[in-house]
């Protein structure tokens, strides 16, 4: 596999940045199943893949969201053209016999309801960074959140399934609106070890 050149680096890493402001554009359907389509790929425990993702784009419903969003998050979700809903289903051992066939006891795995839901978040965390960076390939910009209230968000999108919401994420076309200076990241020796 060959190294993606720096254009391709900055984009995903280096010139990338958390957006608070939007430009008016709509997301065509098309491009949120091309997102999803690249997210599926990435990696998990036993390809167990808990993640579920509720596209919020209609005015009723960013609304909803909205009211459920701390107060400096709710004009983001508002403004943005879709908000994303990352979830994590609890029920995720169901979906082993096809998506781990080769092992027929996965689903068996994960018979604790502790280490169920610590690997439902755990891999739908990862499924959510696949996420930014699917979206950031695909030429959108991507503004994660935490603010808002969980319990409220569940009731409200996932009622009747055994799915919690992990974090949101607004993605569209960003602008300058409301971008921080670049805040400062650990150098290697403080973050990291070769042993």
């Amino acid at each position: 596999m060959a190294k993606l050149d720096a254009t391709a680096l900055a984009q995903l890493f280096t010139e990338a940045r958390t957006r608070n402001g939007w430009k008016p554009d709509a997301i065509p359907e098309a491009v949120l199943r091309e997102l999803y389509d690249l997210v599926k790929f990435g990696p998990t425990a036993a390809n167990a893949t808990p993640a579920r993702f509720i596209f919020v784009s209609s005015p009723e419903a960013k609304a909803k969201l909205a009211a459920l969003a701390s107060g400096s998050n709710a004009p983001k979700i508002l403004a943005a053209p879709v908000t994303v809903i990352v979830g994590y289903d609890l029920d995720f051992p169901e979906t082993l016999p096809k998506l781990f066939p080769h092992a027929p006891g996965a689903k068996d795995w994960f018979n604790d309801p502790v280490a169920k839901e610590w690997g439902a978040l755990r891999n739908s965390s990862l499924q959510g960074g696949y996420f930014i960076l699917a979206a950031r390939a695909l030429g959108l910009d991507v503004g994660p959140m935490s603010g808002f209230d969980n319990a409220g968000v569940d009731a409200a999108f996932f009622a009747g399934a055994n799915i919690k919401s992990n974090f949101i994420a607004s993605i569209g076309y960003g602008t300058d609106e409301g971008l921080f200076p670049r805040n400062p990241r650990l150098d290697f020796a403080e973050a990291a070890q070769i042993v």
